[in-house]
């Protein structure tokens, strides 16, 4: 097992949910657990480029696992997780389905030590939109006459 890759165990369970008159099957997350032993199983993988998110997530009040589970209006199925905020957002614009579940603490223990190995993500600074933005222009100054 390398040191930026985990198996987790997913069980997940259909709840029935009435809206108005109709109901809807809403799927969640029953059980998330370490291993390889569980009905779904996904490897979390960390990405050096996702090491700012991972933090935020980290600090937030409640850290939570994303799971991609296939496109919205079908039956789930898992097919990818990421402790990542910013990665789970993209797969919504995608318009996948995306679960999620509170961290287990052995997970948010080894995020933290994999940042600790790697270092903080660098701060991103704002690109400029042109070149010479921002910086003070050269204004040609008034020969004075002899």
């Amino acid at each position: 097992m390398s040191e930026n890759l985990r198996p987790i165990s997913i069980t997940l369970v259909a709840e029935p949910k009435q809206v108005k008159r109709f109901t809807l099957t809403q799927w969640r997350i029953a059980e998330l657990t370490l291993g390889d032993h569980g009905d779904n199983v996904l490897n979390l993988q960390l990405s050096m480029t996702e090491r700012a998110a991972y933090r935020f997530n980290l600090t937030s009040a409640t850290p939570r696992l994303f799971v991609r589970a296939g496109f919205t209006g079908q039956a789930p199925k898992p097919d990818a997780i990421t402790a990542s905020q910013d990665v789970a957002a993209g797969w919504m614009d995608g318009e996948q389905q995306v679960l999620e579940a509170p961290m287990p603490m052995a997970i948010q223990v080894w995020i933290e030590s994999y940042l600790a190995r790697h270092g903080e993500a660098p701060v991103e600074m704002r690109k400029k939109k042109r070149k010479g933005a921002g910086r003070a222009k050269d204004t040609p100054s008034k020969e004075q006459p002899q």
